[in-house]
């Protein structure tokens, strides 16, 4: 733990020693504002609640997660410094485990400056705060799968614009996944279980649940399972990077 701790700090300063940082979280509070009050209509519903703030997450995340986790592998590819990395006293697990959970905290901070509007909805009626604080938990699982995502995409490339592209395209199929327009694509192909099963991967299906304030055991499961997954995928293409 002490390893990790160490890539988290190192990774966690970079962040914030240059612009980068600021312009993505001034974009990402930017956008939610601009999704939640126009796009939303956020005061024309009428309800005490932030349905219209959750509902566009993952489509933000599809763009603004890949372009935060597209540096984390292949800069270090570009200008040769992975090659330094490599030669430090840490396995390729906990360097991995150090970039990703530093980028993921970097997201919780900008999510979490998102607060005046949960203070609003509260000024302006009574909502179910667990339910919001549900909503905030889901958004924040869906980011880290997304990161997770891009982190492993990132690892396989050094243009961090083929890693944007590339991050982007897989999580959108991860939000489409089992929607109307797929499964009509698919016809006859994805009927019945086949059906099921795609639903069963989309994010967007789990992360619906939980921003309506049902926390199931099974959509953290699949939360879990989806950034255990693509880490795991993630040191394994850097042991092949490493080994070649």
């Amino acid at each position: 733990m002490h390893s990790i701790a160490t890539i988290f700090r190192r990774e966690m300063a970079s962040y914030f020693a240059t612009p980068v940082a600021y312009v993505f979280i001034v974009i990402f509070l930017a956008l939610n504002g601009v999704m939640t009050f126009y796009v939303g209509n956020f005061f024309d519903r009428n309800q005490a609640d932030l349905v219209a703030f959750f509902s566009f997450h993952p489509w933000l995340y599809l763009f603004l997660i890949p372009a935060l986790s597209m540096r984390l592998w292949a800069e270090e590819r570009r200008t040769g410094t992975i090659e330094l990395s490599m030669t430090l006293p840490l396995t390729t697990g906990q360097i991995v485990v150090g970039k990703f959970l530093s980028a993921w905290a970097f997201t919780a901070i900008a999510l979490a400056l998102t607060f005046p509007i949960w203070l609003t909805v509260n000024y302006l009626g009574d909502p179910d705060n667990g339910a919001i604080l549900a909503g905030y938990l889901g958004s924040l699982l869906m980011a880290g799968g997304f990161l997770a995502v891009g982190s492993f995409v990132s690892a396989l490339t050094k243009n961090q614009v083929i890693a944007f592209v590339l991050a982007a395209t897989l999580c959108f199929l991860l939000v489409a996944m089992g929607s109307t327009i797929v499964l009509n694509f698919l016809g006859d192909l994805a009927s019945g279980e086949v059906a099921d099963f795609l639903r069963s991967l989309s994010v967007m299906n789990h992360f619906s649940d939980i921003s309506k304030g049902v926390v199931d055991l099974r959509d953290a499961i699949y939360f879990a399972a989806l950034i255990c997954l693509f880490l795991v995928l993630n040191v394994v293409a850097l042991d092949r990077l490493k080994a070649a």
